[in-house]
C-alpha cells in the first residue's frame, strides 16, 4: 500500500454503518494499492452524525454533504442516502473530481440515472471512477456461478427464476419509514430489493432484459408515524397518526431476455417468515445453478452432461481458497457473512480506482437496471401489458 484514499460517507444509517465497517476492514484482509480510510461522516442531524463518527472511529462529521464535496482532502464520496438525493450528490462529486460509490438503486428515475451515467462517462475520461453498490455480486457463491456460466457449464440459459422475500413489513402496524415514501425511495419492494434481483440476473446471464409484464400491490395503504428507527423499520405508537404508503409492498413480473431466456421475478417485504431470502436459479440446456442467500456459502450445481445415473444437484461449499474472494479470509469451511460482501465491494472499487481492473457495475449498467424498474411500473399501471425496456434492443 502506498498512499491513503480518503473517503467521505454520506449517510449514517444502516448502509452508512455497513460501508464504514467495510472501508475499515478491506485493507486489513486484502492487499490494496492504496489504503482507504474514512475521514468524514455526513448525516442529516449533526449530533447523530457525530455520535456515529465516534462509534466508527471517523475523525470528523458534519450535517452538510457539500462540505465533503468542497474539501480538497477527500478523494471518494460514498453515497448511502435515500434515492432522492443520489443524483444531486453524485453529480456534484463527479464535477469536483471525486470518485463515487453510490448505493443502489442508482436513482429514483430513469432521467436522473441517465444524467448520472452521462456525468460518470465524462468524469471517466479524467480518471474518475464511479460504481453502483449492487453488493450481492460480491457473494463468493454468486461470483462462482458467473464463472460457471461464462465457461459454458450450464449451456444456453432458458429460465431465470428470481425471488427476493422479506417480511419486516408483514405487520400492518409496522411504522412508516422513508422507504414507504415514493418521493424519497422512488418505489417500494421493487426498487429496494427487486433491483438486486434484476442486476444479479442480468450480470449472471450476461444478457439484458428486453421486455416485462408486471403487477405491483400495496397491501397496507397507511402506517403509524415512526417514533424510533430500528434496523430497516422501527417503532411507532399504537395510537400514532397514520401516514399514507405511496410505494408498492410487492411486485411480480415476467421478463424476456435478449438471448431468449424467460425470467420470473418476485420481490416483497411482506412474505411472513422470510427475513432476507434472496434466491436465484438458472436453467440451461447443459445444467442448472441455484443460490439462496439464506445459505450464502453454498451454490447448487446440476450437470446435465453426466451419465443419467450420476446426475443430480450437488452442493458446492464456496469457501475454498480457489473460490472468488474466499482465499483472503478463513480456512475452508469457515463461512462468510453479509458484511463481507461490502468489504469485497470496497476491494473491487479501490482496485478500479488504482487501475487494477475495470469498474463494475458502472453507472451506465446501473441505469439499465433503472430502465427495467421503470418498465415494470409502466406495465403494472397498464393492466400488465408487455412493455419493452427503454434503450434495450427487443
Amino acid at each position: 500500500m502506498t498512499t491513503t484514499l480518503r473517503v467521505a460517507i454520506i449517510g449514517g444509517g444502516f448502509m452508512g454503518r455497513m460501508h464504514a465497517h467495510a472501508w475499515r476492514t478491506a485493507p486489513r484482509f486484502f492487499d490494496l494499492a492504496r489504503s482507504p480510510g474514512v475521514a468524514l461522516l455526513v448525516g442529516r442531524d449533526g449530533d447523530r452524525a457525530a455520535a456515529a463518527a465516534a462509534r466508527f472511529d471517523v475523525p470528523e462529521s458534519t450535517d452538510d454533504w457539500r462540505e465533503a464535496i468542497a474539501r480538497d482532502d477527500i478523494d471518494v464520496v460514498d453515497i448511502c442516502t435515500p434515492g432522492d438525493t443520489h443524483a444531486e450528490i453524485a453529480l456534484a462529486a463527479l464535477a469536483a473530481g471525486k470518485h463515487v460509490l453510490c448505493e443502489k438503486p442508482l436513482a429514483n428515475s430513469v432521467a436522473d440515472a441517465d444524467r448520472m451515467a452521462a456525468a460518470a462517462d465524462v468524469a471517466a475520461a479524467r480518471g474518475i471512477v464511479s460504481m453502483c453498490g449492487f453488493s450481492y455480486r460480491r457473494t463468493p457463491a454468486l461470483s462462482l456461478a458467473r464463472r460457471l456460466v461464462e465457461s459454458g457449464r450450464i449451456g444456453r440459459i432458458r429460465h431465470v427464476r428470481a425471488q427476493y422475500l422479506q417480511d419486516w413489513l408483514s405487520d400492518a402496524d409496522a411504522p412508516h419509514t422513508w422507504r414507504l415514501d415514493r418521493d424519497r425511495a422512488g418505489s417500494g419492494a421493487l426498487g429496494d430489493i427487486g433491483a438486486h434481483s434484476v442486476d444479479t440476473a442480468q450480470w449472471l446471464t450476461g444478457s439484458w432484459i428486453t421486455e416485462v409484464s408486471a403487477t405491483v400491490r400495496t397491501f397496507v395503504p397507511t402506517r403509524p408515524r415512526l417514533d424510533e428507527q430500528v434496523g430497516l423499520g422501527g417503532r411507532g405508537a399504537a395510537d400514532a397518526p397514520r401516514e399514507n404508503v405511496t410505494v408498492d409492498d410487492a411486485a411480480a413480473f415476467t421478463a424476456t431476455f435478449a438471448d431468449g431466456a424467460l425470467g420470473v421475478f418476485e420481490a416483497t417485504r411482506m412474505a411472513t417468515g422470510h427475513r432476507n431470502a434472496n434466491r436465484i436459479e438458472l436453467n440451461g440446456d447443459r445444467g442448472s445453478l441455484a443460490f439462496d442467500f439464506s445459505a450464502m456459502n453454498e451454490l447448487w450445481f446440476y450437470d446435465a452432461t453426466l451419465p443419467a445415473g450420476e446426475q443430480g444437484f450437488r452442493r458446492i461449499d464456496v469457501t475454498e481458497p480457489e473460490h472468488p474472494y474466499a482465499g483472503a479470509w478463513w480456512p475452508a469451511g469457515h463461512g462468510l457473512g453479509y458484511e463481507h460482501l461490502f468489504t469485497h465491494q470496497i476491494v473491487d472499487f479501490v482496485d478500479a480506482v488504482t487501475g487494477g481492473s475495470p469498474i463494475a457495475p458502472d453507472f451506465a449498467e446501473a441505469a439499465r437496471v433503472q430502465r427495467v424498474l421503470a418498465a415494470v411500473e409502466t406495465s403494472a399501471a397498464s393492466e400488465s401489458r408487455r412493455i419493452p425496456v427503454e434503450g434495450v434492443p427487443s
